[in-house]
């Protein structure tokens, strides 16, 4: 199953495209697409029974439909650093010994074409695998990890580097949690659409430009399971959680000299199997200036 956020409606792509839930099921589920994890087993059991094309009642989706991220209003947004031993290495930091975790604030929450104001500093991408939880979890094995997963998307976890990384503490979550610092979608994917959903291909790059990261799911230092298993050890994983997986080697930061994002750059993320993050990168600047009441 493959479900989207469409202009805060939640629609199921079938083989005629994307219906609307809430037509589609004469208002057996809300339109609203975060309630779909309250009741993901019967939302997962309906979609397997709709009709191959045309579905009676549903209103269909028009191509030109403006995409909202999947999960729009997280409870819990888990991040995790240095989960690549490729990216650990090309910033001089040692692997982990148990992951490195943070927060991303859900209002950094944006779509998968929306444009991102960059704010003043040096604006850094890594596209990352962003998984959902569809089912409470707390002290879950490994072993049945997966059968508490919605689904998976695509994420770009941005960081404004000065912040990150100011003072005697690092501060990751703040600094990687400006509105629209965390770009998903276009739609979440279920595991059983993935060949093998714990070795994807994923990258990013700049529209008409080189590409900047390249990596595999399957090289994780902590992989999806072991990742669910560590965290709901220690607090319960709510339906609609996400987790940020982390990112492979080819951030900016590590370059020789540095890159980073600017305005009229358009960053490309994608996830073989999954899809495609298009997001254009403007100048916030004038926005910051008009909020402060600055000339």
């Amino acid at each position: 199953m493959r479900i989207a956020n469409v202009e805060g409606r939640l629609v199921v792509s079938t083989a005629a495209g994307y219906v609307d839930v809430a037509s589609a099921s004469g208002g057996r589920f809300s339109h609203d697409p975060q309630a779909a994890f309250e009741v993901w087993d019967e939302l997962v059991d309906w979609s397997h029974a709709l009709p191959e094309h045309e579905v009676p009642g549903a209103h269909r989706v028009t191509e030109d439909a403006v995409l909202g991220p999947p999960v729009p209003r997280p409870r819990q947004v888990f991040a995790i650093g240095l989960n690549y031993r490729d990216h650990a290495e090309e910033v001089g930091l040692a692997v982990p010994e148990t992951p490195a975790v943070f927060t991303k604030f859900p209002t950094s929450l944006t779509g998968p074409a929306a444009s991102v104001r960059l704010p003043a500093g040096s604006v850094d991408w890594g596209v990352a695998l962003v998984v959902v939880i569809g089912r409470r979890c707390e002290r879950v094995g490994e072993a049945e990890a997966w059968h508490h997963v919605a689904g998976v998307t695509v994420g770009q976890d941005l960081s404004e580097r000065g912040l990150q990384l100011a003072g005697s503490a690092p501060q990751f979550s703040l600094g990687k949690s400006y509105p629209g610092f965390a770009p998903t979608g276009p739609a979440l994917v279920t595991p059983d659409e993935l060949a093998d959903p714990d070795d994807l291909e994923l990258g990013c790059g700049l529209a008409g430009g080189e590409v900047l990261q390249r990596g595999r799911t399957g090289d994780m230092v902590f992989g999806v399971p072991e990742l669910i298993a560590r965290l709901s050890a220690v607090c319960p994983l709510l339906p609609g959680d996400l987790i940020f997986t982390g990112t492979p080697a080819g951030v900016g930061v590590a370059r020789t000299p540095p890159v980073f994002l600017t305005a009229g750059d358009t960053l490309v993320s994608w996830i073989t199997g999954v899809g495609q993050l298009r997001n254009p990168m403007v100048d916030g600047s004038a926005a910051r200036r008009g909020s402060a009441g600055q000339p």
